[in-house]
């Protein structure tokens, strides 16, 4: 069983409106992401400001200020299951397939991430699932300031899940996060 956080509330500057609550195909980016981790043990959403009548709970950032790194603090520090998938909200196309392929793949990993490589070779760490061993290494990064997501994975190790596997088994569109709304097909 795995925990499922949905960071949410960012300042959504190119998307010109927040994002999570952007209705598409009759519904808000958010509950897409939502309803794609409905297989953890508990969903909550982590914003700095309220997103009601989405059945879950929403908590601020516990250490403000990291961008994505407060986030992820935030979700290892909450979650009840040691295992956390971890999702921006502008990813319409993640299923409960995806995580649960993801959970798979962390249960017989020698490391506490297990992230996507996208098409283009880069890590997609907002569509990965952390273990809760991450904490102490989040906050050292945050008290130092240094808020890149990758660095958490290349100081404690990482399984990467080849882009070719991933879209194989869920089709590339699961890798679209919409910055801009022209971006949503």
């Amino acid at each position: 069983m795995y925990t499922g956080a949905v960071l949410a509330g960012g300042l959504s500057r190119r998307f010109g409106e927040d994002k999570a609550l952007y209705p598409y195909r009759g519904k808000p980016l958010l509950l897409w992401v939502l309803e794609s981790l409905a297989g953890a043990g508990e969903r909550f959403i982590v914003a700095n400001r309220p997103y009601e009548g989405f059945g879950v709970p929403v908590y601020p950032d516990l250490l403000p200020g990291g961008d994505s790194l407060s986030g992820l603090h935030t979700a290892l520090a909450l979650a009840r299951f040691s295992w956390v998938a971890v999702a921006a909200c502008d990813l319409p196309f993640l299923t409960r397939a995806y995580w649960d392929y993801l959970y798979e793949k962390a249960l017989a990993s020698p490391h506490p991430v297990v992230v996507p490589v996208n098409p283009e070779g880069h890590l997609e760490p907002l569509m990965a699932l952390y273990h809760k061993d991450c904490l102490p290494q989040v906050e050292r990064q945050l008290r130092e300031g240094d808020l890149l997501l990758r660095r958490v994975m290349e100081v404690l190790g990482a399984t990467r899940l080849p882009a070719e596997e991933v879209v194989a088994r869920f089709g590339e569109r699961v890798y679209l996060n919409a910055n801009r709304k022209e971006e949503l097909p």
